[in-house]
């Protein structure tokens, strides 16, 4: 077993835990970076992750990084992962959380909270371009050759939007009918 690799495993996890803001699809977005940049995935295999995550019940973060951790080392890796997107996260908003509360009333607290709204939809809108670029091939074609030869990929993104804006119908429906299609389309 390589405890060295593990290591950088749970210390690379939880840097990113600790350092991106919004929860863990926004943490998304600076795990593929960091992840992609040490090379231990390369960003079509981390948008694999993340599309498995998104299948799976449970939070993202977690599932994407026992994703890259298992690549790298089985499941010791998939643990390290995990703790290290986990742990210390959890232990730091445990304690900020009793001060959240002797605070909330703060006018200065309010109003770094509502400087901080804006700020998760533009992290979060950054994470779905980023993995847009992957999936849709926007990194090595122009998006006129990606609308052509990825259509159908565009069309199930646009779908999925339209329905979950304008229905009720449950996020798992559609897990299951996307992955049911890209069986069709893709094998």
């Amino acid at each position: 077993m390589d405890w060295k690799l593990l290591w950088q495993i749970f210390w690379l996890f939880t840097k990113i835990a600790m350092f991106s803001w919004g929860g863990g699809p926004a943490s998304l977005g600076l795990m593929q970076r960091e992840t992609t940049r040490v090379g231990w995935v390369t960003p079509e295999e981390f948008a694999d992750g993340v599309a498995l995550s998104n299948a799976l019940p449970g939070p993202t973060a977690p599932q994407a990084s026992a994703f890259v951790g298992y690549k790298l080392a089985g499941w010791p890796g998939a643990l390290m992962a995990v703790s290290g997107t986990v742990i210390p996260a959890t232990l730091l908003m445990l304690i900020l959380l009793a001060a959240f509360f002797s605070l909330k009333d703060n006018p200065h607290v309010k109003a770094a909270i509502q400087g901080m709204r804006p700020f998760v939809v533009g992290l979060l809108a950054w994470t779905a371009f980023q993995m847009a670029v992957t999936i849709f091939g926007l990194d090595r074609q122009n998006l006129g050759a990606s609308l052509l030869h990825g259509w159908e990929k565009w069309l199930i993104a646009l779908v999925t939007f339209l329905i979950l804006t304008f229905t009720r119908v449950s996020p798992i429906w559609l897990v299951l009918a996307s992955a049911a299609l890209g069986f069709i389309l893709y094998r």
